[in-house]
């Protein structure tokens, strides 16, 4: 049997990324091989571990701690990794040298290792491609923080074997996790239905039409989301959110849909990367000025109406295309991105024709690629039909 309940966890990358993987594995009663070239990434991995277990002990979560640790071998080569059966990477989002580790990686297995990628939103086929054996490579794309988002974006590439499928969700369900496949397309689930988010909120920004505090007071007090899209955007890292936007843009082959914001680059460039740099759209220094922002209701609803009607869209166009389920693509933009209802649900909601009648207004107004509404949403909206 393929991915067993006993089998040793290898993760190579100790950032926060992969020492949250090596925490769920453990915490699942797996031994775990945690391999990293830098040795301070290493302590730092081990150290962090260590007090987030004695925590979790100390408020009664656990009783183990220190077997737990001890559970866990660092190590800085992965030849130490030859006895796991499967192997997941967390480590820069670069293809080339992704392929470089899986390339090595199939030199040292054994013949029922399974290699697993963290990636956000690159190729899994070309990962795969990569290997010796591509058919045991598969894509299992963790969210940050590891240990507390339940979901995994489970993502076979064209090679894998139909029976790692099946077995990488079981394991996921065995870990606690809410495991959705995706098909291999840029952006998998998440990374490609939210990017309305932050790339409308953008484009409303530099229309003039509301500030950054505006916008994000429309989301959050008439979307009901948990943070609005600048927030949310000073709160990953615009290293992060601006490097997997461009991605997606890229591999979509220029989409207009995707297109990246030259305020978000400049934002970047400047060094501004946000919550962890203390500015990015905000300033987060103790005398920071606040800005307040205005409360019009017709404004509000314009904003909120306009984003949420990108990210149906971008929702009902992925069930078009066959990249999830209606019950994965639920799942993951509420498990995922924490999301008030799934997005399918909320065109229901508001109705398939009206949705559709906002983006074309939009699409009759600026005459770009980037407002086309989905071949499904006009057939929903024709036909009054719902999705769930």
């Amino acid at each position: 049997m393929i991915l067993k309940d006993t089998i040793r966890i290898g993760v190579v990358g100790a950032g926060s990324m992969g020492t949250g993987i090596a925490q769920v594995a453990l915490m699942a009663g797996h031994s775990v091989i945690l391999c990293d070239t830098g040795t301070n990434a290493l302590e730092n991995s081990k150290n962090n571990l260590s007090n987030t277990f004695k925590k979790l002990q100390e408020k009664g979560k656990i009783q183990n701690a220190d077997d737990l640790i001890s559970n866990i071998i660092f190590t800085n080569t992965i030849d130490a990794l030859n006895n796991c059966g499967l192997i997941i990477e967390a480590i820069i989002e670069k293809l080339e040298v992704k392929q470089s580790l899986f390339k090595s990686l199939a030199l040292i297995v054994n013949d029922t290792c399974v290699l697993a990628s963290n990636t956000s939103s690159l190729s899994i086929t070309s990962i795969a491609a990569a290997c010796a054996y591509p058919e045991r490579v598969i894509g299992l794309h963790f969210f940050n923080p590891a240990p507390l988002m339940a979901l995994v974006e489970v993502i076979p590439a064209i090679q894998t074997n139909i029976t790692i499928i099946d077995a990488a969700k079981k394991l996921m369900l065995k870990w606690g996790k809410t495991p959705v496949i995706a098909k291999d397309t840029p952006g998998f689930i998440v990374n490609r239905v939210a990017r309305p988010f932050y790339g409308e909120a953008l484009r409303i920004y530099e229309e003039g039409i509301a500030d950054m505090a505006t916008i994000d007071y429309a989301m959050t007090q008439i979307g009901n989301f948990k943070m609005g899209p600048f927030t949310l955007m000073d709160y990953i890292g615009h290293d992060v959110n601006f490097v997997v936007t461009e991605t997606v843009f890229q591999s979509f082959y220029y989409d207009a849909r995707y297109k990246p914001s030259f305020t978000q680059k400049r934002v970047l460039e400047a060094g501004w990367l946000g919550k962890k740099t203390g500015k990015g759209f905000y300033d987060y220094s103790p005398n920071a000025v606040q800005h307040h922002p205005k409360t019009e209701p017709e404004l509000l609803n314009t904003i909120c109406e306009r984003i949420v009607a990108m990210l149906i869209n971008e929702a009902v166009d992925a069930l078009y295309l066959k990249v999830a389920t209606i019950a994965d693509l639920e799942t993951a933009m509420t498990k995922g991105v924490n999301y008030p209802k799934g997005l399918l649900k909320w065109c229901d909601d508001l109705g398939a024709d009206y949705v559709l009648n906002l983006l074309d207004n939009l699409y009759n107004t600026y005459h770009e690629d980037r407002y086309r509404a989905s071949v499904l949403l006009r057939k929903q909206a024709e036909t009054k039909s719902k999705f769930l």
